[in-house]
């Protein structure tokens, strides 16, 4: 069975691991992300320049590496798309942490017009601290 068109958008920025150039010709322009409250730099952010400049760029502590592994992806009729999967995160002390989320992305007419975001920040946290 081939992916929706939704899903098939939204497994392309996974596989890219957010490349510039799919971000850009995926985000829509009124994107909002939506990060769960207790993860490091949770709030919520309104288009990608903000995502990308006060999400992204504002590191972790501790952290050397982090990336989303995406392991199943869902979608409905009505625009949604579930990923469910973990981020891995290494620490500069040499630990890892995997730490489980669920992403509901929302799709509007070929374009990423919202992401939520829920994640175990308690384990985040303890690797945070080193």
């Amino acid at each position: 069975m081939s992916d929706s068109p939704n899903l098939a958008l939204i497994r392309r920025v996974y596989e890219s691991r957010m490349a510039p150039e799919v971000t850009s010709e995926v985000m829509a322009p009124d994107l909002v992300w939506d990060i769960t409250p207790g993860f490091p730099n949770s709030g919520v952010y309104h288009g990608w320049d903000d995502v990308a400049k006060n999400f992204f760029g504002t590191p972790m502590p501790n952290i050397v590496s982090f990336g989303a592994v995406p392991e199943e992806f869902y979608a409905d009729d009505e625009g949604h798309v579930f990923v469910s999967g973990h981020y891995h995160a290494e620490t500069k002390s040499g630990g890892t942490a995997d730490i489980r989320f669920i992403h509901l992305w929302t799709v509007r007419d070929g374009k990423a017009v919202g992401m939520r975001q829920a994640a175990d920040s308690h384990i985040l946290h303890e690797a945070l601290k080193g």
